[in-house]
């Protein structure tokens, strides 16, 4: 096939020592850079994007590659860790992968990460090289309805299916999307829910609300709980950096799974990495539940680890081949990637791969070359971060808690997200408190903006008939597959319900 040696001949360009180092030196960077909270990988592009001027165009994509891919490790590694992931993509791998460090699992969990990232980016740029015009084809299906029916499909699903009571996840739900309203009204330019303070008219930012929730809400939540419950403040860090074949017969299907939900999403601006990891967390808790997976949300569970993992990858992958082939950018990180191609006077579109061939499959080919050096490198460091959860815990909730602040504060330099962000802590105090979980007020925050422009934009351009929300073939699956989700998921409720009733009864 002419792609495969297009390819060939991309690997022939990249594999030389100068470029095998421009790799490894932006897989390293873009991890650092990654892990620190309120910076995240798309700030670790931005950051090094004046790095690469100097470099010739190949080189430097090149170099991009590494921190494309290790910043997104980056994400991870500071979510498993410190509970405070350094992108909204990484939030849903935070949920079990933190449970696993906690619980003495730390260096399992990077590396179940670190492979992950590795199968999710593998199959991802795979259907970049082979599969990208069938899939930029399908991506055009979607208009405002199916954009909509896709932000409700993952509002009711993982509101449904994270939470062990439902009203409880659409409560949360209904927080999330209320903090997406602050801010302007973009058609109206009316001020909502802003107090009249100057710093809410541009909203909350995501990141200041997903350290405040997690991070900031687990510092309250331990510091709560030293005088009743001093075990909790043991984080052991034992583990080395491999899986058992036990964990890695179990994570490989998860695998699989999360790279099935990513890759389309790479393809279509609704949220980014966001939805695809929610959804594939929300499908492994449901398979635990049917399978009566214990660890699953107790000790940590390395499928609710994987899945997530895998699918913010292949949502990178393919977003990064939606870049190149239509010049869209679907993701902050991706936006980030245009702007440096036309600081070297390239255009992202269908004719770069006519005018710039040999720069873009030798991308094409540094992306896998960059997933390789990743994974080495990050199962050969996933000790060395584990040894970060030896510190004291009153250090490290004490560093976790200025990181934070920091971190938010980076965002805008506003003492007014400062506040916002000690007020959001107390919330997750009292979310982890009273049993509500925290990813439908994720989503909600994450999608609330999404779901209200495209139902907008879809009513308007049906003159106000709301039958546009279900005339295409598209919605109407959409709806069809969360009924029955919904369905299956209340049948999952009601039977555990009985079970715990029965076992509660007396004999």
């Amino acid at each position: 096939m002419e792609q495969i040696q297009l390819l060939l001949g991309g690997f022939g360009a990249a594999l030389t020592p100068a470029n095998l180092l421009f790799v490894f030196i932006g897989a390293v960077l873009g991890t650092a850079v990654g892990v620190l909270p309120g910076l995240g990988s798309s700030m670790a592009v931005a950051l090094l994007l004046p790095i690469t001027f100097s470099l010739d165009p190949t080189g430097a994509f090149i170099m991009f590659a590494g921190v494309y891919f290790g910043g997104l490790f980056g994400d991870s590694t500071a979510g498993i860790l410190l509970n405070t992931p350094g992108q909204s993509s990484a939030i849903a791998s935070t949920f079990e992968g933190h449970r696993m460090a906690k619980n003495g699992r730390a260096a399992a969990a990077l590396a179940t990460a670190a492979i992950g990232a590795f199968i999710g980016g593998l199959i991802s740029t795979t259907i970049v090289v082979f599969f990208s015009p069938f899939l930029v084809k399908m991506a055009t299906m979607f208009g405002p309805a199916e954009y909509f029916a896709l932000a409700v499909f993952a509002f009711i699903a993982v509101s449904s299916v994270v939470s062990e009571s439902v009203t409880r996840g659409l409560a949360s739900l209904g927080i999330g999307v209320s903090l997406a309203f602050v801010g302007i009204d973009g058609p109206s330019g009316t001020s909502r829910f802003t107090f009249d303070v100057p710093q809410l008219f541009d909203g909350i930012d995501i990141v200041v609300i997903t350290i405040g929730l997690l991070a900031l809400g687990e510092v309250f939540h331990v510091a709560s709980r030293i005088h009743r419950d001093p075990e909790s403040l043991k984080v052991p860090s034992k583990g080395i950096a491999r899986l058992s074949r036990r964990d890695f017969r179990a994570a490989l299907p998860a695998w699989l799974r999360g790279s099935a939900f990513g890759a389309p999403f790479g393809l279509i601006p609704a949220g980014g990495a966001e939805v695809p990891t929610f959804l594939a967390y929300g499908t492994e808790k449901r398979l635990a539940a049917v399978r009566g997976d214990k660890e699953f949300g107790t000790v940590g569970s390395v499928k609710g680890l994987a899945a997530p993992e895998a699918a913010g990858n292949a949502t990178a992958g393919t977003a990064m081949g939606t870049m190149l082939a239509l010049g869209l950018p679907v993701s902050a990180t991706a936006a980030i990637m245009l702007a440096a191609f036309q600081q070297y006077g390239l255009q992202p579109g269908p004719l770069l791969f006519e005018r710039s061939g040999d720069l873009v499959w030798t991308l094409l080919a540094s992306l896998f070359i960059g997933l390789v050096v990743l994974l080495v490198i990050n199962l050969l460091a996933a000790p060395a971060w584990a040894r970060l959860l030896r510190v004291p815990q009153h250090y490290l909730y004490a560093g976790i808690t200025i990181i934070a602040m920091f971190g938010a504060y980076a965002i805008s330099a506003s003492l007014v997200d400062l506040i916002i962000l000690i007020v959001l802590g107390f919330l997750g105090l009292l979310m982890r408190r009273y049993a509500m979980p925290v990813a439908p007020l994720l989503i909600g925050v994450i999608l609330g903006p999404l779901a209200e422009t495209e139902l907008r934009r879809a009513l308007a351009v049906s003159d106000g008939d709301a039958s546009v929300l279900v005339s295409s073939p598209v919605t109407v699956g959409i709806y069809a597959i969360l009924v029955i989700a919904v369905l299956f998921t209340s049948v999952q409720h009601f039977r555990h319900s009985r079970s715990a009733k029965r076992q509660t009864e007396p004999a």
